[in-house]
C-alpha cells in the first residue's frame, strides 16, 4: 500500500495561518502521513501572464487550505489541476469556499483521513489570449475571468462571439464571466444570477452597461467565448484582464480572448452537514427571525 501524503497550502503573511499550519504538519507526521506546506504567494499586481507552480506534489491524496475564500482560489490555480481534493479551512471572512470553522479542523481531517467526507466537482474556466496570432496568455480559473476598463477610463466597447456566432457587442464598463462557483462572487455584486456551484454552465454579467437591455445570460459549458474591443476603442482605453480578482494582464485592442471550459475540474471535500442554501441565507443574511424560525418547522 503507496505511503499516504497531504499538503498545506496557508493565507499570506498571516501568522495565525502559518501557526495552525505547522501544528497540522505535526498532526499529519504523527498519523505516519508524509506532508507538503506552503504559503500562498501574494496577489500578483504585476499584470504578467505567469503560470503558478507549487511545492505540492501531484500524488499528494488531499489538500488542506488554511486561509479563506481568496487563499482557496489562489490554491485552485496552483493545484486543482491535479484532481487533488481539497478541503478549505476558514480562517478569513465571509467563506463560500472555505466551509470548516477552525473549531472543527481536527474531527473533519479525521473523517478526511479515513474516506467519510463527500467530494464535489466544479467547473473551472480556462482562457487564453491571443494576440498576432501568438498565445500570450493562458490561465485556469475557479470562479471568474473579468475584462475591466481602469478607474476613470471611458467605456469600453467588447464584442462577443459565442461558438463563432456574434451575440453582441457590450458597451460597458467591463463584462464577467463567470463558472457556478463564482456567481456568489463579483457576478453578484454587478446583479448577474446565483447558480448552484455544482451545475455546468458559464454566465456573462456586464458591468455598468451603457445600454439597459444588456442584460446577464447564461450559456451551456459547450459554449466558447471568444472577446475583442470594438473599433470605437482603438484608442487607448486602458483595459485590464483579472483572472480570480487575483492576477491581472493587460487586455490591448486587436487581442483576441478566448474562455472556455477547463477539461480538468476541481475537487472540493464537502463540510459534514453541508448545505448550500443554508449557507446562502447566512452569508447573504437573507430572511429574517420569522422567516427562519417558519422555516425550521
Amino acid at each position: 500500500m503507496p505511503a499516504l501524503s497531504a499538503g498545506i497550502i496557508y493565507k499570506h503573511n498571516h501568522e495565525p495561518a502559518n501557526e495552525e499550519a505547522r501544528k497540522l504538519e505535526a498532526w499529519f507526521r504523527k498519523k505516519g502521513i508524509e506532508v507538503f506546506s506552503e504559503e500562498m504567494g501574494a496577489i500578483d499586481s504585476s499584470h504578467e501572464c505567469n503560470e503558478e507552480s507549487s511545492v505540492i506534489p501531484e500524488t499528494v491524496n488531499w489538500v488542506v487550505v488554511l486561509g479563506g475564500d481568496g487563499t482557496l482560489l489562489g490554491a485552485a490555480r496552483r493545484v486543482g489541476k491535479y484532481g487533488v481534493p481539497i478541503l478549505g479551512v476558514n480562517l478569513g471572512g465571509l467563506g463560500f469556499l472555505t466551509g470548516i470553522p477552525l473549531e472543527a479542523l481536527y474531527p473533519v481531517i479525521e473523517m478526511m483521513v479515513k474516506g467519510h467526507l463527500q467530494v464535489e466537482s466544479r467547473v473551472m474556466l480556462e482562457t487564453k489570449v491571443i494576440r498576432m496570432d501568438e498565445e500570450v496568455c493562458r490561465f485556469q480559473v475557479l470562479n471568474d475571468v473579468v475584462v475591466n476598463k481602469r478607474t476613470l477610463a471611458r467605456i469600453v466597447d467588447l464584442n462577443v462571439k459565442i461558438n463563432d456566432e456574434f451575440l453582441t457587442t457590450f458597451r460597458a464598463d467591463g463584462l464577467i464571466i463567470s463558472t457556478p462557483t463564482g456567481s456568489t462572487a463579483y457576478n453578484l455584486s454587478a446583479g448577474g444570477p446565483i447558480l448552484y456551484p455544482t451545475m455546468e454552465t458559464l454566465i456573462l454579467t456586464p458591468i455598468c452597461p451603457f445600454t439597459l437591455t444588456n442584460r446577464p445570460i447564461i450559456i451551456p459549458d459547450t459554449g466558447v467565448i471568444k472577446i475583442n474591443m470594438g473599433k470605437d476603442s482603438e484608442e487607448p482605453v486602458p483595459v485590464v484582464l483579472t483572472f480570480d480578482g487575483q492576477v491581472g494582464f493587460d487586455f490591448s485592442y486587436g487581442d483576441e480572448v478566448i474562455i472556455y471550459k477547463s477539461r480538468e475540474k476541481i475537487k472540493l471535500f464537502r463540510p459534514p452537514g453541508h448545505s448550500y442554501f443554508k449557507i446562502l441565507r447566512k452569508k447573504l443574511m437573507w430572511g429574517g427571525a420569522t422567516h427562519n424560525k417558519n422555516a425550521d418547522n
